[in-house]
């Protein structure tokens, strides 16, 4: 997505919710391990499983998440599958790009890209 010069202040409330949802240690630890099981996902037993987040706390998290559009999730059967929305997340992270690599040079555009190789 090819962000605007300048931000409406909705899109400003909206990607400060979204950074606001994961602005907690499990929740990003949830989105880190989502996105490491991209595209695919995981089913929420294993999420807490592997972070050792027990049931009703992840549950709470992963509504917080799916709230501000973050994850995804499916039905598969009697198990709820997450994932982390890839398409949310680059409009997130090309709305901090936008300000630090293009506008203003603070990162330069190929570091960037380094880092995300």
């Amino acid at each position: 997505m090819v962000m605007a010069a300048k931000p409406t202040e909705d899109e400003i409330t909206r990607y400060a919710d979204m950074f606001s949802a994961m602005g907690t240690g499990p929740r990003l630890r949830i989105m880190r391990v989502l996105l490491s099981a991209h595209p695919d996902g995981m089913i929420v037993g294993d999420i807490g499983g592997e972070l050792g987040i027990p049931a009703s706390t992840l549950s709470h998290h992963l509504e917080k998440l799916k709230n501000e559009g973050l994850v995804k999730y499916r039905r598969e059967g009697t198990y709820l599958r997450y994932s982390a929305n890839a398409d949310v997340l680059q409009e997130l992270l090309g709305f901090l790009y936008a300000e630090c690599c293009t506008r203003n040079k603070a990162v330069e555009p190929r570091a960037f890209v380094r880092l995300c190789k």
